[in-house]
């Protein structure tokens, strides 16, 4: 019988790159395989093609009928909304576009009035699913972003097309977000995972933490990206949109990384920290023993800190 070896897959997906590692005595996927089941998923949920479903039912077609996919999105959506009570919202995406973080890159300012307007069609409780499986928005304007949520389901989509071919050790990485199944059994270890310093810079990358991964998902949220460093008081913060006030608030969290059963929960969790503040946060993982978290924040002082839960703290090399 041949020997076990690394099989490595990469390539490009969802405007960014994705890497899949996996162990096998022979291959048993292939790169056309995941091209194509990337492929499918955007079709479904990605805002930047016009053809997609979602951007269908974000131009007002009320008549599509929506896939496994969009359906999985959609109640692990409205599970997380529930749960922060409406921080973590998928439908901001109206308030997205117009602050120009969505596929347009437009800008506007806006007064209270006009936020005002634009908030009345943001809530996931204005939405549903028709029996039929068609989407029903309260309001026709009411646009659907799930780039918070969608990119770590794409993560478990590709893990389970692994695990139904027998695959029962890899890792899948796409665009940050990532899963590991099982173990490293070639170097006979866990996976282990580098997390970055949300306050690199771009050229010098830096790691904040190292983990042991095991049949676990895992998503950061916030990056350096998007620190922006006051010019007058030197402080330093991070734009998030509060479904809630419709304002890009800014926040002492600079990035938030969750380690869940799922990455979908993983992704959707960390999206839904940036937008609480930090003792919020702890209370929220308080009450979520199944995540791993780790918070990386601005202090009084200006300087790093984070806080880490105590599981988090066992999994960290």
């Amino acid at each position: 019988m041949k020997e076990n070896q690394f099989f490595i897959i990469q390539g490009e997906a969802q405007g960014s790159t994705y890497t899949i590692k996996y162990i096998a005595n022979e291959e048993l996927v292939t790169k056309t395989q995941i091209d194509s089941l990337l492929e499918a998923f955007d079709l479904s949920l990605s805002t930047y093609r016009p053809d997609s479903k979602i951007s269908k039912i974000n131009a007002g077609d009320s008549t599509v009928v929506v896939d496994e996919l969009f359906l999985e999105t959609f109640n692990a959506s409205r599970q997380i909304f529930n749960e922060t009570n409406g921080l973590f919202d998928p439908t901001i995406g109206v308030l997205v576009n117009v602050y120009g973080f969505g596929p347009n890159h437009s800008r506007k300012s806006l007064n209270q009035s006009e936020i005002d307007s634009l908030l009345q069609f943001v809530g996931f409780n204005k939405v549903k699913v028709n029996s039929n499986h068609t989407i029903k928005k309260q309001y026709p304007e009411t646009y659907f972003d799930f780039n918070a949520i969608a990119q770590g389901y794409s993560v478990d989509v590709a893990i389970d097309f692994l695990k139904a071919k027998g695959i029962e050790n890899a890792i899948v990485e796409i665009g940050g977000e990532l899963y590991a199944l099982g173990k490293n059994t070639i170097d006979n270890k866990n996976w282990v995972v580098g997390i970055d310093d949300p306050l690199q810079t771009p050229e010098a990358r830096k790691l904040i933490a190292t983990v042991n991964l095991e049949n676990l998902g895992m998503a950061t949220s916030g990056n350096y990206r998007k620190v922006i460093t006051d010019s007058i008081t030197g402080e330093k913060f991070v734009h998030t949109i509060n479904p809630k006030t419709g304002k890009a608030q800014k926040g002492n969290v600079l990035s938030t990384t969750v380690l869940a059963p799922t990455c979908i929960m993983a992704d959707g969790y960390a999206t839904a920290l940036m937008v609480m503040d930090v003792e919020q946060g702890k209370k929220f993982v308080a009450e979520h023993p199944e995540l791993y978290v780790m918070i990386m924040y601005a202090n009084e002082a200006n300087s790093l800190e984070r806080f880490e839960t105590e599981n988090f703290k066992k999994i960290r090399k």
